[in-house]
């Protein structure tokens, strides 16, 4: 997925477009959770310390990995169900890499799944982001926002979560908010322009195969 311009404001006129379509009478939806990023505060002022950055392998492996990826991208979905799964297999789970994941949002949806993903902690973030992968097809086509809210949700709770605490964790607005700062800091930062892309050892690297992939860390272990 390419053209890395999506700005605050445009995930913010997403959301509210959504929850001016509701009347009082209705409960909440999951719209509510961008509405803070309306506000007028800018990036810049937005404390993005609190978000949690979520990682697998050894804190002193010799090479370490950002990745930059979608839940709504699918070459992002591609890769974590064939490449990544090899990677963690071959570098991460032996020591070799320490692996970073960061969220990129195209839109509501994806960072919706983030909300899903990040609801279980660093210990379940992983596991979670794996069946919001696997079931992309799925949910990114259940039609109305509705529909696909109420598809994340069902993969929260295969993931072992209450309805109370899903519901809560879409519904956390001022944490959709730093969300979406804490993202395009990041990505202006390494200068992401498509998904999935990486950082390896500093140095930016677009999407590859394992093979591809397999002799990038190879060379960086030597």
């Amino acid at each position: 997925m390419t053209r890395m311009t999506v700005l605050i404001g445009a995930v913010a006129a997403l959301a509210l477009g959504a929850y001016l379509t509701m009347t009082s009478q209705n409960p909440p939806k999951a719209g509510n959770a961008l509405i803070s990023a309306a506000q007028a505060q800018g990036v810049a002022e937005v404390d993005i310390s609190t978000i949690q950055e979520m990682t697998l392998g050894a804190e002193d492996a010799p090479v370490e990995i950002i990745e930059y990826s979608s839940y709504t991208c699918p070459h992002c979905a591609n890769f974590h169900q064939d490449t990544f799964q090899k990677i963690k297999k071959n570098y991460i789970d032996t020591g070799k890499v320490r692996w970073t994941y960061r969220e990129v949002y195209f839109d509501r949806f994806g960072l919706w799944a983030s909300l899903v993903a990040r609801c279980g902690g660093e210990e379940r973030f992983f596991g979670i982001s794996d069946l919001i992968f696997k079931g992309q097809e799925n949910w990114t086509r259940a039609g109305e926002p509705d529909a696909i809210v109420d598809e994340l949700r069902k993969i929260g709770r295969l993931a072992g979560m209450e309805s109370d605490q899903i519901e809560a964790c879409l519904q956390d607005g001022e944490k959709a908010q730093t969300l979406v700062a804490w993202f395009q800091k990041n990505a202006e930062a390494d200068k992401i322009e498509s998904t999935p892309s990486f950082v390896v050892n500093g140095s930016k690297v677009s999407n590859q195969t394992y093979a591809d992939f397999s002799a990038l860390i190879d060379a960086a272990l030597e």
